[in-house]
């Protein structure tokens, strides 16, 4: 009896920390169903198409994978991912590009685990609580080959300035105060 009972509270956790985090975030997602690998081609560009996923981009961020880190909801391990580098590059690179091109993602690599994480503060309060999201790694591969493409883009025309600290790497509100002290 007191697994059941045990049960029936962790889940009226779940449903109330459930409740909390819908209520904070905007569930708001303009996505479109999803594109398909029939539809991904290695195909002749429009001139306005220009390539940002370059095949090397893709190989150096699968070959970083930190294979200490947890498979994604797809159960592929970070590990299988690097000693497949050279077979899954070019897919990779193919289906990155057309991500970019599109603006959609497929669906599968929007899905993830939530898992409340304790913070501070009181037990019993929700706010002491942060939602952690348990992601495909193909996915965070492709947000992290897709902000190293297009960060020297947005410095190099102005998008960003040099006296931009706050969500950059090496900046911070350190380098900012002595920038502006300087």
């Amino acid at each position: 009896m007191q697994g059941r009972n045990t049960e029936a509270k962790d889940e009226e956790k779940a449903e109330v920390l459930t409740a909390f985090f819908a209520s904070v975030f905007s569930s708001k997602i303009s996505c479109s169903p999803g594109i398909h690998t029939t539809d991904l081609e290695d195909r002749d560009r429009e001139p306005n198409e220009a390539t940002i996923i370059h095949r090397e981009m893709v190989s150096n961020w699968l070959h970083n994978l930190d294979t200490q880190k947890s498979m994604g909801l797809d159960g592929i391990h970070p590990r299988v991912l690097r000693e497949l580098v050279e077979v899954l590059t070019k897919p990779l690179s193919i289906i990155y590009q057309q991500c970019w091109l599109t603006g959609e993602v497929p669906v599968d690599w929007m899905l993830a685990n939530m898992m409340p994480i304790y913070k501070k503060g009181q037990k019993e309060d929700l706010g002491s609580y942060r939602p952690v999201r348990l992601t495909l790694v193909l996915g965070k591969v492709m947000e992290q080959v897709i902000l190293s493409a297009i960060t020297p883009h947005t410095r190099d025309n102005q998008g960003i300035r040099s006296r931009q600290h706050g969500f950059m790497k090496g900046g911070s509100c350190l380098t900012n105060l002595i920038s502006f002290c300087e």
